[in-house]
């Protein structure tokens, strides 16, 4: 069986998976190679190089591993077609995307930005206000893995923590649950807004003007999710007319972000070029549920981990 990953992993990785299984073909190449993926039964990818056309040409294929939780860029249709198996690493951004939350939470309260320019200009100024996140409230839009940690690291805060998703099912950590149609309801009672939502035909574009205006005039909205999650207009004519205090944004509609980008140069906006999610352990815990599964695949088994429904897109 051959395995074609389009992600390197550590030397330590690779002699791990061979030892694990010595009957499995693997290569590692940074493009998909027609004569390989002609071979493949597996393919690895982030999930944002593969085409229709990759998919027609491997005609063995029956599983790819993306290794990401995003899979918006994937040529679902024809997967579906051909019934191929897909999982992915849901799960593993959980620490390193709540502790960016918190980071940047705290960036905001305690005012770092303005302390490192004072460092840099040498001047001892103590007249600098700073808040607390403890007491105050934080508005979970998405309470998987990702925002279940947020949540907990919340309590940990001292934060009231409420949550929004499909179910309006009870999650650990968070006080209060929600609907997505209560929304607009719950808004104004939130100083912080985090949004971990993938994109998705649901939530595509679902913040509106009339989110932004619902909220706290001192809220800070944290997208950290995607950046389709609202049009970019919306935001800046919130972030402008002041509906809102400030905004930390990692992903963008467009990324790279344009250098000259409204959101650069304005003070109440943080940004972040999409790392949230980064960590020096990304990829060791993306390899642990690939073994996992990858034991299922060799012995027929059918507990995998991650399955994506084709037709939801996660």
């Amino acid at each position: 069986m051959l395995i074609v990953s389009t992600i390197t992993p550590s030397e330590e990785i690779q002699q791990h998976i061979k030892q694990a299984f010595p009957n499995v073909t693997f290569k590692y190449e940074e493009v998909w190679n027609d004569k390989s993926l002609a071979e493949a039964e597996v393919l690895i990818t982030y999930g944002e190089d593969l085409t229709d056309e990759h998919i027609e040409k491997a005609k063995k294929l029956k599983w790819i591993m993306v290794m990401s939780a995003g899979l918006e860029k994937m040529p679902f249709k024809s997967i579906e077609e051909r019934g191929i198996l897909v999982t992915n690493a849901r799960g593993i951004h959980k620490i390193p995307m709540a502790e960016y939350t918190f980071g940047m939470m705290l960036q905001y309260e305690k005012r770092l930005k303005q302390l490192i320019q004072q460092e840099r200009d040498e001047n001892w100024q103590r007249s600098i206000v700073t808040g607390e996140l403890h007491g105050k409230s934080m508005l979970i839009l998405g309470t998987g893995a990702i925002g279940g940690e947020i949540a907990r690291l919340a309590k940990a805060f001292g934060m009231t923590t409420m949550g929004i998703n499909r179910s309006g099912q009870i999650v650990e950590y968070i006080d209060i649950l929600y609907k997505m149609e209560e929304l607009l309801a719950v808004l104004p009672q939130a100083d912080y807004i985090v949004s971990v939502l993938p994109s998705t035909k649901e939530t595509r574009y679902i913040l509106t003007k009339k989110h932004f205006q619902a909220m706290k005039s001192s809220a800070v909205f944290i997208n950290i999710g995607r950046g389709d999650l609202v049009k970019e207009f919306v935001l800046l004519e919130a972030l402008e007319k002041k509906e809102i205090t400030h905004a930390i944004l990692d992903v963008f509609k467009s990324e790279p972000l344009p250098r000259n980008h409204p959101y650069w140069n304005m003070e109440n906006v943080t940004v972040t070029p999409h790392l949230s999610s980064q960590s020096d352990q990304y990829l060791p815990r993306c390899f642990v549920i690939f073994e996992k599964n990858l034991q299922e695949y060799v012995s027929n088994g059918k507990k995998y981990i991650n399955v994506i429904d084709i037709n939801r897109g996660y």
